[in-house]
């Protein structure tokens, strides 16, 4: 999972400790790779097994219907075509799986008429093959540059081809500003926002889309708890890492979490500081994985031992904000109602003024990506709407004490919102 907590890398020589010998009896590894020593794995880990079954990918029609919805926004918005580059959106739309480079991979879909691809001359037959297989088809069409020549002359080409010289083109927002300037300096083409498209599509999920998120959140809730159950005094923040990273690869999938420990959960995104845990000690792990390219970001907090009062009356506090969040998110809310109703719990029981221990706003949308829109944030306007998916992130950070957030991620729904996973029940019973 490619998100902000991506600075807790692999230890290799922590997770030769904790996992592998080489002489003890190895399990496939349900990713593919090498096979893990599960005889040394701890037992709530070594118990795992694959969480595969009943996943269905998004199939080549759905993705057709989305292209559909967006040629319609783009109708609506009176913007010709959208241009997508390597990312997110690409893939949620054609399927196509592409990095950035500076060389420059573009999807054009007009609001009417054949997509067509830019693409370097060496890249054509990948781009074509990754094309062909999803929602663009055969009817896709690519118009490849060689090194030495302008991409955006063969960009220009593809619109005029299809009536399209004097477009308005709606550039999603993840795309490179080398090639949205690009596209700019096109004679006659104008640029604007592709959000209204983009998100315009993402920001309510379907049956299908929710299930997938739904699995995601199963899947890294049983990984924290399996690795909960393996936590031993003496531990380090990146030993308890590699536990949740294991975990998830056991369950089938590739995840993780962010690890603090102590005084250190106070930083809400944390420190890179040797932490070591202890009898007593607070952690607070936030992470998650991917399902068929469905996001979950879950966060937990809890205590090796037992907990203080004074951590115990923070929990409660935390927990009451984020059930009074869950209440007040329902269709046609704003989204920054549900940001106030968690802060007024907490600045009333004492943690306030405003931002002061809860520091960041309570949630963001969910789907592919762990934060896309739309955000759980004061001054956001937006009204609520079923199938919108956001993380539930009420927090309370004391510094050089502790910091508590629990997360867990909501759908709304037609009446209401309801959570994908059990809220935590204490620092001392997590899950």
């Amino acid at each position: 999972m490619t998100t902000r907590r991506d600075f807790l890398t692999t230890s290799s020589a922590s997770l030769a400790a904790l996992a592998v010998t080489g002489c003890a009896k190895t399990d496939t590894d349900p990713q593919g790779g090498a096979a893990t020593a599960s005889d040394d794995l701890p037992p709530a880990i070594a118990a795992l097994t694959p969480m595969k079954d009943g996943v269905v990918p998004i199939s080549v029609d759905e993705r057709k219907a989305r292209l559909e919805k967006a040629r319609r926004l783009m109708t609506e918005q009176k913007i010709d075509a959208l241009m997508l580059a390597g990312g997110t959106s690409l893939e949620y739309f054609t399927g196509m799986k592409w990095g950035n480079s500076e060389r420059l991979l573009a999807v054009v879909i007009p609001a009417k008429g054949a997509p067509f691809l830019v693409t370097p001359k060496f890249e054509e037959e990948r781009a074509l093959e990754q094309a062909h297989m999803g929602p663009l088809g055969k009817e896709a069409t690519v118009y490849a540059w060689e090194e030495h020549e302008n991409p955006y002359a063969f960009f220009a080409k593809g619109l005029k081809d299809r009536g399209l010289s004097a477009a308005t083109i709606g550039v999603e927002e993840t795309v490179r500003f080398q090639f949205s300037d690009g596209a700019a300096h096109i004679p006659q083409v104008r640029t604007t926002s592709g959000t209204p498209i983009t998100a315009g599509c993402r920001i309510v999920k379907d049956a299908h889309e929710l299930a997938l998120m739904r699995h995601a959140s199963a899947v890294t809730l049983k990984a924290y708890e399996a690795a909960y159950r393996s936590l031993k005094e003496g531990m380090t923040q990146d030993d308890f890492a590699e536990l949740v990273q294991l975990a998830h690869r056991r369950l089938g999938y590739s995840g993780s979490a962010g690890v603090q420990v102590g005084k250190f959960s106070a930083l809400p995104h944390g420190s890179a500081t040797p932490q070591t845990v202890q009898e007593g000690s607070i952690l607070l792990i936030d992470g998650g994985c991917k399902v068929e390219g469905y996001s979950s970001d879950i966060s937990r907090t809890f205590v090796l031992g037992k907990a203080t009062q004074r951590m115990k009356d923070v929990f409660e506090i935390e927990f009451k904000a984020q059930s009074a969040a869950l209440a007040a998110a329902k269709p046609g809310v704003p989204c920054e109602a549900v940001d106030a109703a968690a802060r007024k719990v907490i600045v009333d029981a004492g943690f306030g003024p405003d931002y002061k221990f809860f520091s960041h706003r309570v949630g963001h949308g969910m789907g592919m990506d762990g934060h896309e829109w739309p955000y759980l944030v004061r001054g956001n306007t937006l009204p609520l709407a079923p199938g919108m998916v956001f993380s539930d992130e009420p927090g309370i950070y004391i510094p050089g004490e502790f910091g508590i957030r629990l997360e867990d991620d909501m759908v709304i729904t037609e009446t209401g919102a309801e959570l994908f996973t059990p809220q935590s029940e204490s620092l001392e019973k997590p899950f």
